[in-house]
Formats: structure tokens, C-alpha cells, sequence
């Protein structure tokens, strides 16, 4: 089984290694956020994954929004930064672990969603080194304490791929309750007032859930998200479970924290959610 654990690559570096450490700085972020209500069921959540430092706070608008909730299952997506593949990378055994302890991978569900399609696999290498989906998972521990995940790394994020994911998710969940998570930056490495500029467009796209407009915009190369497919796969799974509102809760980027506005990267929090009663 210990083989089977996927080990953290980022703890002691991108987040703090200790658990009292972690849990603390976790729950800092917690408290600087203002108690938002979302008067609905929350579907899906787009999230940052930078190092806590530049994109922890950003991200605590969204993890708050879930904090004591309880789901089957919480399915994250991110993109392949290190490993290059084609299709989608799905860890289907063990779990992961981080200072706050290992979490199982949902076994069931990952077959059932795997079987949906052949461009779903499991590629360990993919998932190893890669930085995306472990750096949404202290967050989650916190929020949710014990659960079930399904790890998915994306290769290719235009909108086929995108929709054939979402539609493979879709099928393979029956009755469960699911949160789906999308890891995704926004725009890299522009001075402050073009970064903001740029991610204006996401943010519009993502107001507005239509996740085919932020997928042309982004292949014509009219904005950037750095996991923009793992952020559509979210809209649409989410749309498709019966998600039709959307809020942002948080923009910024890293001049933000930084003070340094020459070159910045761009972080944002949304939640997808619907009806309680549906």
C-alpha cells in the first residue's frame, strides 16, 4: 500500500512542512477572509496554486465557502507542468499525502470514470512531481477534514478534450455528491495593469460560466490561465450536475502581496453552486 502513496513533493517549501505549522497558516487565511454566504450548494470551486505566500489568501475565499460541508467525493483537476503526455493522467489507487495526512484516493469512482473514456489513464509520472493538484489538498484537509479525492492532471486543455473530460466525469457519477475543484493561475509574468487587463477577460468568462468563450479566448491567445482546462472542465461539470450561478469571491496577484507590480502573476477564487433543494 505504501507504494501506492503518492508523497509531497512542496511541504516545507511551497507551504510549511510541519502540521501545526500548516494548519495554522491554513486557518490565518481562514480568519482574514470575511464570512460570505453563498445561498446555494456548492458544485465547483477555481482555485490558484501558487506557493501559499503569493496565492494562499486568494484561495481561502474559496476553501471558507466549504468549510464543515460534506461530499462523497471531491474530484481535482490541475494541468501538467513537468511531464508531457496526451490526454489525462488519473491516480487511481493509495492516496496522497501532506503534512495533514494521507488522502485516499476514491478508488470506485476513479475506475468508473476512467472507464468513460480512453484518453483517461493512470500515469504516475504525471502526477509525481506535479505541483497543481497537491498544493489544493492542506486546504482541503482543513475544510473538509476526512475525504475522498480523485486526482486528475491534464496534457491537452482545448475545449474537445475539455468537454470529453467533463462528459466522462459526468457519466461516472451516478448519485454521488461531488465537489470538483479546477487548479488554475491566470496570466503570467505581464506589469500589474496588463495582468490585470488580461484577467479581466477570465474572470468575465467565469462570472458568466461559459466555459467555450474562455476556451476560444484563450487558444486565440486574447487571455492566459495557467490550468484554463482544468477551470473549464470545472464550469461544465458543474453546469452539468446542475450548477447555474457563479461568484467571484477573490482577484489578485502576486504584486499584490509582493509589492513589485513589474511582473506579476494572477490568482482568482469562484465558486459554481445551485439550489440546495435541487
Amino acid at each position: 500500500m505504501d507504494k501506492d502513496i503518492r508523497k509531497s513533493v512542496i511541504a516545507g517549501t511551497w507551504y510549511p512542512g510541519s502540521p501545526i505549522g500548516l494548519r495554522a497558516e491554513i486557518e490565518g487565511y481562514f480568519h482574514n477572509v470575511p464570512d460570505t454566504k453563498i445561498d446555494g450548494r456548492i458544485t465547483g470551486l477555481v482555485v490558484p496554486h501558487a506557493g501559499y505566500k503569493y496565492s494562499g489568501q486568494v484561495a481561502a475565499y474559496a476553501y471558507k465557502t466549504i468549510k464543515g460541508e460534506t461530499f462523497d467525493s471531491v474530484i481535482v483537476v490541475g494541468p501538467s507542468h513537468r511531464t508531457f503526455f496526451h490526454g489525462v493522467s488519473i491516480y487511481d489507487r493509495g492516496g496522497y499525502e501532506t503534512p495533514l495526512g494521507v488522502i485516499p484516493v476514491d478508488v470506485s469512482l476513479a475506475k468508473d470514470i476512467m472507464t468513460q473514456s480512453e484518453m483517461i489513464f493512470p500515469m504516475p509520472a504525471a502526477h509525481s512531481q506535479e505541483h497543481s493538484l497537491e498544493i489544493q489538498l492542506p486546504f482541503l484537509q482543513v475544510s473538509l477534514g476526512k475525504f475522498y479525492f480523485v486526482p486528475l492532471v491534464m496534457a491537452e486543455q482545448d475545449h474537445q478534450s475539455c468537454k470529453k473530460l467533463a462528459e466522462s466525469i459526468f457519466r461516472a457519477l451516478g448519485n454521488r455528491k461531488i465537489l470538483i475543484v479546477g487548479s488554475s493561475d491566470l496570466s503570467h509574468f505581464h506589469s500589474y495593469e496588463k495582468a490585470v487587463k488580461l484577467d479581466s477577460i477570465v474572470l468575465k468568462h467565469i462570472e458568466k460560466m461559459d466555459g467555450r468563450s474562455l476556451s476560444e479566448d484563450l487558444e486565440k491567445n486574447v487571455c492566459e490561465a495557467c490550468g484554463g482546462g482544468p477551470a473549464v472542465v470545472t464550469m461544465m461539470v458543474s453546469k452539468q450536475i446542475g450548477a447555474d450561478r457563479a461568484k467571484l469571491l477573490k482577484y489578485a496577484n502576486s504584486g499584490d502581496v509582493t509589492g513589485d507590480r513589474r511582473s506579476v502573476v494572477g490568482y482568482v477564487s469562484a465558486a459554481f453552486y445551485k439550489d440546495r433543494a435541487a
